[in-house]
């Protein structure tokens, strides 16, 4: 079993930045594909980015393509998600997530544990 807690959130202007992280603890987070979630008010919850085991395959919400970058430094069992050039429509809270499929996956039910969520708040 692993845990998972967010970090990194915050309110930040249009066109700026932010580096989310999400540190686990518990079983090693190499041992997980592990994911970035997000949900806005009266939304699904939705993935943005998803990273593999050894960081050799990443994939990206189209949405969220070109600006937001997905990183894991196994050593320190965290998973970054850094965010450039923020929309207001980005607002929303971020979750991390860790699946034991080893594959790529990128579908909610897929993933087995889930951190309490960051906020993160784009304003215009």
């Amino acid at each position: 079993q692993v845990q998972l807690v967010e970090s990194g959130g915050g309110l930040v202007q249009a066109g700026g930045s932010l580096r989310l992280s999400c540190a686990a603890s518990g079983r090693t987070s190499s041992s997980y594909t592990m994911g970035w979630f997000r949900q806005a008010p009266g939304k699904e919850r939705d993935v943005v980015a998803a990273i593999s085991r050894s960081s050799g395959r990443t994939y990206y919400a189209e949405s969220v393509k070109d600006r937001f970058t997905i990183s894991r430094d196994n050593a320190k069992n965290t998973v970054y998600l850094q965010m450039n050039s923020l929309k207001p429509e980005d607002t929303a809270v971020y979750y991390c997530a860790a699946s034991r499929i080893p594959n790529l996956v990128r579908l909610q039910a897929q993933y087995d544990y889930w951190g309490q969520g960051t906020q993160v708040t784009v304003s215009s």
